[in-house]
């Protein structure tokens, strides 16, 4: 499975406000392997992020998102299956993939609340 990212969460921001998200690179796993996929956030805080995928010629799925605390809250036809957390220390926000299908080949985008 190829997993890439894109800009959606750097165009989700105004440069000027110097605010940043930058995800992590392509990956490729074999069919029930697992992947943790990150997204290293600048000049905003760690409340209120989402991941949010595009398969291949679909539209953008939403997955899940994290709050202010530790609790994730995730689409309903997607839970079970990913993890979100993030690491304050290192402005990280991550989100885990457990057991990849055929179906999980997406592009994977971070986002942050306007």
């Amino acid at each position: 499975y190829k997993i890439s990212w894109g800009l959606l969460g750097k165009l989700a921001h105004v440069f000027a406000y110097k605010q940043l998200l930058t995800e992590s690179g392509a990956v490729v796993k074999r069919p029930g392997d697992s992947v943790k996929l990150s997204c290293k956030v600048s000049g905003l805080s760690l409340s209120y992020l989402h991941w949010i995928r595009q398969p291949p010629e679909r539209g953008l799925q939403w997955i899940g998102r994290i709050g202010s605390g530790t609790d994730a809250t995730f689409s309903e036809s997607l839970k079970g299956q990913f993890s979100i957390t993030k690491d304050s220390s290192t402005n990280a926000l991550y989100l885990e993939v457990k057991s990849l299908k055929p179906e999980d080949t997406a592009v994977y985008y971070c986002a942050k609340d306007p």
